[in-house]
């Protein structure tokens, strides 16, 4: 019955751009600023940075010769760039501000008239209010007829009006520091009012497209009239200050005849529906009342566009249409009273647009340019936010691993999960116990002991062998010496061997004794073994390891373990790589012999449940905590730092309200385990009164005490043993040392015995050659003569020289030696020759270990004496014996007993080889 409206066609405002009066450059201040107050290599590294600020300032300067949607694309750029330099680049007629650049912009709508600041702000403000003007140039443009382009359409008027509502909100006020320093365009009002005409507009857009949907009169109503009321806001900010008089007459004509062309048009549409209920006398109220809105209204329509015109005569005809209709058919059927305009209620609203955000579009935390340059206020804020983030990072951890903790102490004092694991026949040993039968395994274990004590016969033997062979090389030279002391009586002059060797007689003797009580001391480490093995046998059991199971969380793992043993039972045995295990030999918990009502299934699987879900509440906190770490890690407000122009308190608080949740779940976390920790010392009382855990814990606590025993007895059989290996080392060099010494002291006395001979010899012959002389060639009645007596340098003696001794000893180290010769020189003579031992040295036992006190001083620098055949000296000038000048031993001093040596090795407080 109803005609469409004709406004589809209507035509709509849109905002010529703002001009610049004049090009700007904007890098070399810029790049001066850099300079100064930071560096002339930071300016070199953002030459780019500012090169792009200088091309998009150009950019703009220049006529709309490009596209819509470029020009839209370049005012984004540029305001985002804009913003970044705000937080940078202190604009301002300040001597250490960016001093030098003055922006200057006409007005949109009175082109005479122009602002110029030393801010940042107008020129902000300038590009906001283009971007505004762009897209409702945009919206314009739109090809209305199609769908497609109605929506291009609304969207556009959406955007301008929420690129004015931006400039409103706060860019506008920024700018307008005085009436006289900035046009009314850019007013705070301008930009309200620009708002609400591009929300009529964008409104309009709607109602033509449900108008063209065929939607209900109703609908199209609501819509008509917000497009009406949004109108009429415009209207009323033209018509006050500080826009009355500023903008053409055409603008505010518009404006007033589309508030009273859409209030028609929402009359209109609500009589049909009121026509369609039968409602015919409102429905004559409202037909009236459009035509009188449409009659005020074109008492103003000078300068009107033809389309908005034609648009309303058409709907006046179509009132007047129906208002006849309805008034006949009143007077013939309904005869009802006509109310009043003044008594009908206002016509209900639908506003299906609203300002479009253009916070995302033009926010410029993701743009790259002047990244580094971040001055101190920003920085400083940026602390202060990293402070706030980590007190709540810091927190939330530690109520995270508090929860964990509690979770492991209340677990531990139930003794949870490893009496379910008793009960399943898998006990598992403490952790320092368990370490302590690894370090034993690690150390051989108790069936080590019999190498070890192999290893000890072995050394004992090698060191008896040792000794007999350095005893038997003195033995060997005493024999030789007393046949020819035999053989040569009274001439031979040498000193006895006895009176030499006493020292090292000594000395092997204290050894002898030294290997009589170690052999003792390894008898009883034998015994030892052999009577605690049984006990110690244990220990060859290897743990059970839950190495496998190390990359699970700590409650996980605890099941995992659990799982893994009910695959090895239900296996009928243990997998081959673990060998038999200690943790068999522990007691196990045992179900009760009578039951009762027979519910410990239903008791243990209510009680692996709670664990269960325990574990899932600490995988959760687990992984709660590292979402923090992450957020934390993301978290970097810098860029929206550096581009916000409001409070920064407002900023953090926006900021930091995205931990709020993940703070919530972990107190609901929290909050849960605290319950279920309750629920599982209910039911594991519940179990422990069941399976009688009190006598399986005694039980068990029995078996770590055997097992802590054996290791005990273990580490004491152990350590005597390692103390008997490092005796026997040690005793085996003192008695190669020794051995070496009397190996020097045969080869020197067997050198001394070859030159007493030839002297012997020498002497004997000469003085048969005197006798021989006197006596007119007698006889000798003797092959040997006195000391006494007068030689014959001549003289031959025709006994043969005895044969010397067989498998003289030779030297086979450089060591030095351990004694020195006499320090005074001594006359030549047999008759007077020194004793070199008159003050022996008293022995370092064996097992002295080496130190900075050596026991066997370095030689000295001695006098040499003056050659002579003295079998008390040196065999040959320089020679130093080591057993002359030997140091006696103190009276009183006794041997030292096994094992007891000094130094590094000091001497055991307990065991087979302490001090006697």
């Amino acid at each position: 019955m109803a005609a469409p409206s004709s406004s589809a066609a209507s035509a709509m405002l849109a905002i010529n751009e703002k001009k610049p009066s004049a090009p700007l450059d904007l890098y070399r201040p810029l790049r001066n600023y850099i300079t100064m107050h930071y560096s002339e290599r930071e300016a070199q590294n953002l030459e780019d940075d500012l090169e792009t600020v200088k091309t998009l300032r150009s950019s703009l300067e220049r006529s709309s010769s490009e596209s819509l949607d470029v020009r839209r694309d370049l005012l984004q750029t540029y305001f985002k760039t804009l913003t970044l330099m705000e937080s940078r680049f202190p604009i301002s007629p300040e001597k250490d501000h960016v001093n030098t650049l003055t922006f200057t912009w006409f007005d949109a709508f009175k082109p005479k008239h122009k602002a110029a600041q030393q801010n940042i702000h107008l020129e902000k403000a300038a590009v906001l209010f283009n971007l505004g003007a762009v897209h409702s140039q945009i919206g314009v443009s739109a090809d209305r007829a199609s769908a497609s382009g109605l929506k291009v359409a609304c969207n556009a008027f959406m955007a301008a009006a929420g690129a004015f509502a931006m400039m409103k909100e706060g860019v506008a006020s920024k700018a307008s520091v005085g009436q006289s320093s900035c046009t009314v365009d850019l007013s705070v009002e301008c930009a309200g009012m620009l708002e609400r005409l591009m929300l009529a507009q964008a409104q309009e857009c709607f109602f033509e497209k449900v108008v063209s949907e065929g939607r209900a009169p109703g609908v199209c109503s609501k819509v008509a009239r917000q497009v009406g009321l949004y109108y009429e806001e415009t209207y009323a900010a033209l018509s006050s200050a500080p826009l009355t008089q500023h903008f053409d007459r055409g603008w505010t004509s518009h404006v007033q005849l589309k508030a009273a062309l859409y209030y028609a048009e929402a009359c209109y549409r609500c009589s049909l529906e009121l026509h369609e209920k039968e409602e015919i006398a409102e429905e004559i109220a409202r037909l009236k009342c459009g035509i009188t809105a449409l009659a005020d209204g074109k008492k103003s329509a000078k300068g009107v566009a033809p389309q908005i015109l034609d648009a309303v005569n058409r709907l006046e005809s179509n009132l007047n249409a129906n208002l006849e209709r309805a008034v006949k058919e009143n007077d013939r059927v309904y005869l009802m009273r006509v109310p009043a305009a003044s008594s009908l209620s206002s016509l209900p609203t639908y506003s299906l647009v609203k300002p479009t955000p253009l916070n995302e579009v033009l926010d410029a935390s993701k743009e790259k340019l002047f990244a580094t340059l971040v001055p101190d206020s920003s920085a400083k804020s940026l602390s202060k936010y990293t402070e706030m983030v980590d007190d709540i990072i810091r927190t939330q951890a530690e109520k995270l691993q508090q929860a964990s903790e509690l979770t492991r102490v209340r677990l531990k004092e139930m003794d949870l999960p490893d009496s379910i694991l008793a009960l399943e026949g898998h006990s598992s040993l403490p952790m320092d116990l368990k370490e302590d039968v690894e370090a034993v395994q690690i150390s051989g274990g108790p069936s080590g002991f019999e190498a070890e004590l192999q290893q000890l016969r072995d050394l004992r033997r090698v060191n008896q062998e040792l000794l007999v062979q350095t005893e038997e090389l003195l033995e060997k030279e005493s024999r030789e010496d007393s046949q020819f002391r035999t053989q040569f009586g009274t001439r031979w002059t040498r000193p006895q061997s006895s009176t030499l060797t006493k020292n090292l007689q000594d000395r092997l003797n204290r050894f002898a004794g030294n290997l009589k009580q170690a052999a003792d001391s390894d008898a009883r480490i034998e015994r030892a073994v052999k009577d605690q093995l049984s006990l110690m046998a244990i220990l060859d059991r290897r743990p059970f390891s839950i190495l496998p199971f190390l990359t699970f969380h700590p409650f996980e793992m605890l099941y995992a373990v659990y799982a893994f043993m009910k695959e090895i039972q239900k296996s009928g045995g243990l997998p081959l790589f673990l060998g038999e295990q200690i943790e068999s030999a522990l007691p196990t918990l045992a179900r009760p012999m009578m039951s009762l009502d027979g519910n410990e299934d239903a008791i243990v699987g209510a009680l692996k449940q709670s664990l269960r879900q325990l574990e899932t509440l600490g995988a959760q906190r687990a992984g709660l905590e590292d979402m923090l770490k992450e957020m934390k890690r993301k978290d970097d407000i810098l860029p929206k730092l550096m581009t916000y122009n409001g409070s920064y308190d407002d900023l953090f608080r926006k900021e930091i309200a995205k931990y709020d949740s993940i703070s919530e779940e972990i107190s609901q976390n929290i909050e849960a385990q605290e319950q279920l920790l309750m629920q599982i010392q209910a039911q594991n009382d519940e179990f422990a009164a069941v399976f009688n855990l009190e006598d399986y814990k005694a039980s068990r606590e029995k078996s770590y005490k055997q097992i802590a025993a054996a290791i005990s007895k273990f580490r004491e059989i152990k350590d005597n043993i390692n103390e008997g290996l490092k005796f026997y080392v040690t005793l085996q060099d003192a008695i190669t040392n020794v051995k070496q010494q009397c190996s020097d002291f045969v080869m020197t006395r067997n050198i001394q015995c070859r030159e007493m001979i030839e002297d012997v010899q020498r002497k004997v012959a000469g003085l048969n050659f005197q006798d021989h002389k006197s006596g007119g060639g007698g006889s000798y009645s003797s092959s040997y003569s006195s000391v006494g007596q007068q030689t014959h340098p001549n003289q031959r003696t025709t006994t043969p020289p005895p044969p010397e001794p067989q498998n003289l000893p030779h030297p086979s180290h450089s060591h030095p030696p351990y004694y020195q010769p006499a320090q005074p020189p001594m006359a030549s003579g047999y008759a007077h020759s020194r004793s070199p031992y008159v003050m022996p040295q008293q022995p370092v036992p064996p097992y002295q270990a080496p130190h900075s006190n050596n026991p066997y001083p370095p030689p000295q620098p001695q006098q040499q004496p003056p050659a002579s055949h003295e079998y008390g000296q040196p065999a040959y000038p320089g020679w130093r014996g080591p057993y002359y000048n030997a140091h006696s031993q103190q009276p009183g001093s006794h041997p030292p007993p096994p094992y007891g040596f000094p130094g590094p090795y000091p001497p055991p407080q307990s065991g087979y080889y302490k001090q006697q």
